[in-house]
Protein backbone atom coordinates (compact mmCIF):
# COMPACT_ATOMS: atom_id res chain seq x y z
CA UNK A 1 0.00 0.00 0.00
CA UNK A 2 3.07 2.37 1.18
CA UNK A 3 4.75 1.71 -2.24
CA UNK A 4 1.66 2.25 -4.31
CA UNK A 5 1.12 5.69 -2.34
CA UNK A 6 4.71 6.80 -2.92
CA UNK A 7 4.88 5.46 -6.88
CA UNK A 8 1.05 7.52 -7.68
CA UNK A 9 2.60 10.71 -5.66
CA UNK A 10 5.87 10.41 -7.42
CA UNK A 11 4.53 10.12 -11.09
CA UNK A 12 2.28 13.01 -10.63
CA UNK A 13 5.13 15.12 -9.25
CA UNK A 14 8.44 14.10 -11.09
CA UNK A 15 7.27 14.63 -14.31
CA UNK A 16 6.18 18.27 -14.14
CA UNK A 17 9.43 19.13 -11.71
CA UNK A 18 11.81 17.31 -14.69
CA UNK A 19 10.10 19.59 -17.39
CA UNK A 20 10.21 22.81 -15.50
CA UNK A 21 13.96 21.54 -14.99
CA UNK A 22 14.76 21.01 -18.30
CA UNK A 23 13.10 24.04 -20.29
CA UNK A 24 15.53 25.86 -17.39
CA UNK A 25 18.13 23.66 -18.08
CA UNK A 26 17.84 24.00 -22.01
CA UNK A 27 17.51 27.34 -22.34
CA UNK A 28 21.30 27.99 -21.66
CA UNK A 29 22.05 25.67 -24.31
CA UNK A 30 22.74 27.07 -28.09
CA UNK A 31 20.85 24.90 -30.36
CA UNK A 32 21.44 25.12 -34.54
CA UNK A 33 19.15 22.70 -36.28
CA UNK A 34 20.62 21.16 -39.74
CA UNK A 35 18.88 19.87 -42.70
CA UNK A 36 15.10 22.13 -42.01
CA UNK A 37 14.53 21.67 -46.35
CA UNK A 38 14.22 18.14 -45.50
CA UNK A 39 11.70 18.94 -42.65
CA UNK A 40 9.95 21.72 -44.49
CA UNK A 41 9.36 19.19 -47.78
CA UNK A 42 7.45 16.86 -45.89
CA UNK A 43 4.94 19.78 -43.46
CA UNK A 44 3.85 20.58 -45.81
CA UNK A 45 1.77 17.19 -46.40
CA UNK A 46 -1.36 15.74 -43.87
CA UNK A 47 1.12 14.15 -41.44
CA UNK A 48 4.40 13.22 -40.16
CA UNK A 49 6.37 10.82 -38.57
CA UNK A 50 9.24 11.49 -36.86
CA UNK A 51 12.01 8.40 -35.59
CA UNK A 52 14.72 8.50 -33.71
CA UNK A 53 16.86 6.75 -31.45
CA UNK A 54 15.67 5.87 -27.34
CA UNK A 55 18.93 7.21 -26.04
CA UNK A 56 18.14 10.69 -27.53
CA UNK A 57 14.28 11.03 -26.87
CA UNK A 58 14.40 13.24 -23.74
CA UNK A 59 15.98 16.58 -25.63
CA UNK A 60 13.94 15.24 -28.65
CA UNK A 61 10.67 15.29 -27.31
CA UNK A 62 12.08 19.02 -25.47
CA UNK A 63 13.19 20.33 -29.47
CA UNK A 64 9.96 19.43 -30.97
CA UNK A 65 7.85 20.47 -28.14
CA UNK A 66 6.04 23.10 -30.46
CA UNK A 67 5.09 20.68 -33.03
CA UNK A 68 2.76 19.20 -31.38
CA UNK A 69 1.84 15.06 -31.75
CA UNK A 70 1.91 11.83 -31.10
CA UNK A 71 4.36 9.69 -29.31
CA UNK A 72 4.44 5.73 -28.47
CA UNK A 73 5.41 5.72 -25.04
CA UNK A 74 5.98 1.78 -23.42
CA UNK A 75 2.62 0.55 -21.06
CA UNK A 76 4.91 -0.43 -18.02
CA UNK A 77 4.96 1.47 -14.95
CA UNK A 78 8.08 3.22 -15.39
CA UNK A 79 6.74 4.32 -18.96
CA UNK A 80 4.30 5.97 -17.40
CA UNK A 81 7.02 8.34 -15.85
CA UNK A 82 8.03 9.03 -19.54
CA UNK A 83 4.48 9.40 -20.69
CA UNK A 84 3.31 11.62 -18.13
CA UNK A 85 6.43 13.94 -19.31
CA UNK A 86 5.74 14.17 -22.75
CA UNK A 87 2.12 15.72 -22.10
CA UNK A 88 3.83 18.05 -19.58
CA UNK A 89 5.66 19.24 -23.22
CA UNK A 90 2.78 19.50 -24.71
CA UNK A 91 2.37 16.00 -26.36
CA UNK A 92 -0.32 13.59 -27.14
CA UNK A 93 0.78 9.87 -25.75
CA UNK A 94 -0.22 6.46 -26.94
CA UNK A 95 0.60 3.52 -24.76
CA UNK A 96 2.29 0.32 -26.11
CA UNK A 97 5.51 -1.81 -26.76
CA UNK A 98 6.36 -4.87 -28.59
CA UNK A 99 4.96 -7.61 -25.69
CA UNK A 100 1.88 -5.55 -24.32
CA UNK A 101 -0.90 -3.40 -26.17
CA UNK A 102 1.75 -3.61 -29.77
CA UNK A 103 -0.89 -3.90 -32.14
CA UNK A 104 -3.77 -1.70 -30.67
CA UNK A 105 -1.42 0.77 -30.11
CA UNK A 106 -0.42 0.64 -33.67
CA UNK A 107 -3.85 1.08 -34.84
CA UNK A 108 -4.37 4.22 -32.18
CA UNK A 109 -1.40 6.07 -33.89
CA UNK A 110 -2.63 4.69 -37.44
CA UNK A 111 -6.11 6.69 -36.36
CA UNK A 112 -4.24 10.04 -34.73
CA UNK A 113 -2.39 9.82 -38.58
CA UNK A 114 -5.75 9.37 -40.59
CA UNK A 115 -7.01 12.54 -38.38
CA UNK A 116 -4.11 15.03 -39.81
CA UNK A 117 -1.53 14.56 -36.62
CA UNK A 118 1.94 13.89 -36.51
CA UNK A 119 3.62 10.87 -34.91
CA UNK A 120 7.13 10.54 -32.78
CA UNK A 121 8.48 7.01 -32.38
CA UNK A 122 11.36 5.37 -30.77
CA UNK A 123 13.30 3.99 -33.46
CA UNK A 124 14.60 0.44 -31.01
CA UNK A 125 11.79 0.42 -28.67
CA UNK A 126 11.69 0.32 -24.88
CA UNK A 127 13.92 -2.05 -24.49
CA UNK A 128 15.95 -2.51 -27.74
CA UNK A 129 18.45 -3.62 -29.09
CA UNK A 130 19.41 -0.34 -29.04
CA UNK A 131 20.40 1.42 -32.30
CA UNK A 132 18.14 -1.43 -33.68
CA UNK A 133 15.82 -0.60 -35.99
CA UNK A 134 11.92 -2.60 -35.34
CA UNK A 135 9.37 -2.91 -37.88
CA UNK A 136 6.53 -1.01 -36.13
CA UNK A 137 7.47 2.24 -37.98
CA UNK A 138 7.71 0.80 -41.39
CA UNK A 139 3.84 -1.03 -41.11
CA UNK A 140 2.61 2.56 -39.37
CA UNK A 141 4.15 4.32 -42.85
CA UNK A 142 2.66 1.88 -44.90
CA UNK A 143 -0.44 1.91 -43.79
CA UNK A 144 -0.96 5.41 -42.85
CA UNK A 145 0.98 6.89 -46.20
CA UNK A 146 2.88 9.57 -43.85
CA UNK A 147 6.64 10.02 -44.90
CA UNK A 148 9.43 8.86 -42.02
CA UNK A 149 11.40 11.79 -40.87
CA UNK A 150 14.45 10.69 -39.00
CA UNK A 151 15.95 12.72 -36.54
CA UNK A 152 19.38 12.98 -34.56
CA UNK A 153 21.20 15.51 -32.55
CA UNK A 154 24.37 15.93 -30.85
CA UNK A 155 26.04 18.36 -28.34
CA UNK A 156 29.55 19.68 -27.59
CA UNK A 157 29.30 18.08 -24.04
CA UNK A 158 26.73 15.37 -22.55
CA UNK A 159 25.80 13.40 -19.70
CA UNK A 160 25.21 9.50 -20.18
CA UNK A 161 24.12 7.70 -18.10
CA UNK A 162 24.46 3.24 -17.63
CA UNK A 163 21.00 2.29 -18.84
CA UNK A 164 20.73 -0.11 -21.93
CA UNK A 165 20.44 2.70 -24.55
CA UNK A 166 23.12 4.61 -22.62
CA UNK A 167 20.68 7.43 -22.42
CA UNK A 168 22.21 11.14 -23.25
CA UNK A 169 21.54 14.74 -22.40
CA UNK A 170 23.45 17.70 -23.02
CA UNK A 171 25.06 19.05 -20.15
CA UNK A 172 24.00 23.03 -19.36
CA UNK A 173 25.50 25.82 -21.42
CA UNK A 174 26.48 23.15 -24.32
CA UNK A 175 25.74 23.67 -28.20
CA UNK A 176 23.58 21.51 -29.14
CA UNK A 177 23.06 20.20 -32.86
CA UNK A 178 19.90 19.24 -34.21
CA UNK A 179 19.69 16.70 -37.80
CA UNK A 180 16.55 16.72 -39.52
CA UNK A 181 17.35 13.71 -42.49
CA UNK A 182 15.86 13.16 -45.72
CA UNK A 183 12.23 11.60 -45.67
CA UNK A 184 11.76 8.72 -46.54
CA UNK A 185 7.90 7.18 -48.29
CA UNK A 186 6.85 3.24 -47.59
CA UNK A 187 5.10 1.82 -50.09
CA UNK A 188 1.53 0.63 -49.05
CA UNK A 189 0.85 -3.06 -49.19
CA UNK A 190 4.37 -4.52 -48.70
CA UNK A 191 4.87 -8.05 -47.67
CA UNK A 192 7.21 -9.33 -45.06
CA UNK A 193 10.12 -9.29 -47.57
CA UNK A 194 9.88 -5.50 -48.53
CA UNK A 195 9.24 -4.85 -44.81
CA UNK A 196 12.70 -6.60 -44.29
CA UNK A 197 14.63 -4.22 -46.70
CA UNK A 198 12.57 -1.21 -45.32
CA UNK A 199 13.47 -2.10 -41.81
CA UNK A 200 17.34 -2.50 -43.17
CA UNK A 201 17.40 0.41 -44.98
CA UNK A 202 15.73 3.03 -42.89
CA UNK A 203 18.32 1.66 -40.16
CA UNK A 204 21.07 2.28 -41.96
CA UNK A 205 20.23 6.23 -42.85
CA UNK A 206 19.48 6.53 -38.86
CA UNK A 207 22.39 4.84 -38.03
CA UNK A 208 23.92 7.54 -40.50
CA UNK A 209 22.41 10.65 -39.49
CA UNK A 210 23.33 9.85 -35.58
CA UNK A 211 27.55 9.25 -37.00
CA UNK A 212 27.28 12.30 -39.11
CA UNK A 213 25.85 14.32 -35.77
CA UNK A 214 28.32 13.16 -33.04
CA UNK A 215 31.12 13.14 -35.73
CA UNK A 216 30.39 17.32 -35.78
CA UNK A 217 32.37 16.86 -32.38
CA UNK A 218 34.58 14.52 -33.45
CA UNK A 219 32.92 11.59 -31.67
CA UNK A 220 31.91 8.12 -32.97
CA UNK A 221 29.06 7.79 -30.89
CA UNK A 222 27.08 9.52 -28.19
CA UNK A 223 29.17 7.98 -25.29
CA UNK A 224 32.35 8.71 -26.85
CA UNK A 225 34.60 10.41 -24.06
Amino acid sequence: MKRNLIYKASVIVLPFLISVLLRLWFATCRIKEHGLENRQQVVKGNSVMALFWHYSLVYVFYHLRKDRAAVLVSASEDGEYIARLARCLNFDTVRGSSNRRGLLALKELLAYLDKGGNVGMVADGSQGPALVLQAGSILLASRSGAPILPVAWSASKSFTFNSWDRTCLPKPFSRIDFFYGKPVSIPAGIDRHQIEHYRARLEDELNDLYRSAWAHYGKENHYDE
